[in-house]
């Protein structure tokens, strides 16, 4: 049990036959998180900064949290798929949250992460809002996302070569014209020594309950 009364648990779930290793904060309210990390193949796990920064922000806000690792990663069974299978997981990783009895589910994803959950997002029916944070524009194909009532709050750094923030502007009339787009100043990519500003971003969205620029501070 951590500081906020909150218990940690180290499961295992189901995604087609292969067993995700995950941690969940299991909390008594229907408010939930699924956080997805950054690439496998370049060192990304569930406890990556962002990662930890983005569940920190939903537990000081109430909300259950789930993060795992991605097929191949840690503990988890199988090897990395081009975000295929990893669709998979997530979706697996909503339906154990569902079965818990969370009906007010977001899914939150970083660089790989927001793109797994982007590439999933019609199927994944537990998902009600989505958070994008540092979308890999730069680095791979995100042509095929059109607008979604569901994607709500989108996050950069000013300096991210990955996911520029002119670049995604430019696809957020497509992805969504009411989305909060934040930037971050003189952060890049992977946000070092910047995710407490970026905790801060996400603890407001939450206490304003996704509303649009007319909601923030």
């Amino acid at each position: 049990m951590d500081e906020l009364g909150v218990d940690k648990e180290k499961i295992f779930i189901q995604s087609s036959g292969l067993k995700i290793e995950a941690l969940v904060e299991n909390t008594e309210r229907e408010q939930a998180v699924v956080v997805t990390h950054p690439h496998p193949l370049f060192g990304g796990d569930m406890y990556n900064n962002v990662v930890e920064s983005v569940v920190r922000s939903y537990r000081a806000e109430g909300y259950g949290t789930l993060r795992f690792n991605f097929r191949g990663v840690g503990l988890s069974g199988g090897k990395y798929d081009n975000g295929v299978g990893e669709q998979d997981d997530v979706g697996a990783a909503l339906e154990y949250l569902h079965g818990l009895g969370k009906t007010q589910v977001d899914l939150a994803g970083y660089s790989f992460g927001a793109w797994v959950n982007a590439l999933g997002l019609d199927k994944f029916v537990h998902a009600k809002r989505m958070i994008m944070i540092s979308p890999p524009v730069n680095f791979v194909d995100f042509s095929f996302l059109e607008y979604s009532p569901k994607i709500k709050l989108v996050i950069s750094g000013s300096d991210d070569d990955i996911g520029p923030p002119a670049i995604i502007k430019k696809m957020l009339s497509r992805w969504n014209p009411e989305v909060e787009f934040r930037v971050i100043p003189g952060s890049d990519h992977f946000y070092f020594g910047r995710t407490g500003e970026l905790g801060e971003i996400i603890q407001d969205f939450l206490s304003h309950e996704g509303l649009g620029p007319e909601g923030l501070l």
